[in-house]
């Protein structure tokens, strides 16, 4: 696991040792950044259910002005802490050693983002429990986008009923993406 691109190219990440996170694979984090490169410069990018921090870091890698890391698993927070301070982003970001539900609350009027990754443990509802939150929340920019990762037979059906829309889908092998905006 690496930092593919921009300023830390090739920089080695660690990954939290067990069983509690499965990391995304360089090969499926290269293909999302090339979905979204080009509205990453500048950004605020929210990663939630962090693991080892590689998506956020790759985001800032690539220009992202600001990421914020939300992971409660304390493994997965030291693992989050050593790769953000051999990155070099340490000014560049927070980590809050949270529930997820929990650390949202707590950034509510300090941030605003411009894209949400959520990869949330496979066969739960916490992305149904964080896009309910998200729906009334202020921490979304305009035209922000949020990123599901998902197990391939995830349903995605119930999230115009939380007031967002599907406006892609990427299909992998073992996995998707599914990327939503706030339905107008």
């Amino acid at each position: 696991m690496r930092i593919i691109a921009g300023s830390a190219r090739r920089l080695p990440l660690k990954a939290p040792s067990g069983v509690d996170t499965r990391p995304t694979t360089d090969r499926i984090k290269e293909t999302l950044f090339n979905i979204i490169q080009n509205e990453i410069p500048g950004c605020y990018f929210l990663d939630l259910y962090a693991g080892s921090g590689q998506i956020g870091l790759e985001a800032l890698s690539r220009g992202a002005a600001y990421a914020v890391f939300i992971e409660q698993n304390k493994n997965a927070c030291e693992c989050i802490t050593h790769n953000i301070e051999f990155t070099k982003f340490t000014k560049e970001c927070r980590l809050l050693k949270s529930d997820v539900l929990l650390g949202l609350s707590r950034l509510e009027g300090k941030y605003q983002f411009d894209f949400i990754f959520l990869d949330p443990p496979y066969r739960s509802n916490y992305d149904s429990d964080v896009l309910s939150y998200l729906n009334h929340s202020e921490l979304l920019k305009e035209g922000c986008r949020i990123i599901i990762e998902a197990d391939l037979k995830k349903d995605f059906s119930f999230v115009e009923e939380m007031g967002f829309q599907k406006i892609r889908e990427k299909t992998y092998k073992t996995n998707k993406h599914v990327f939503l905006a706030k339905a107008e």
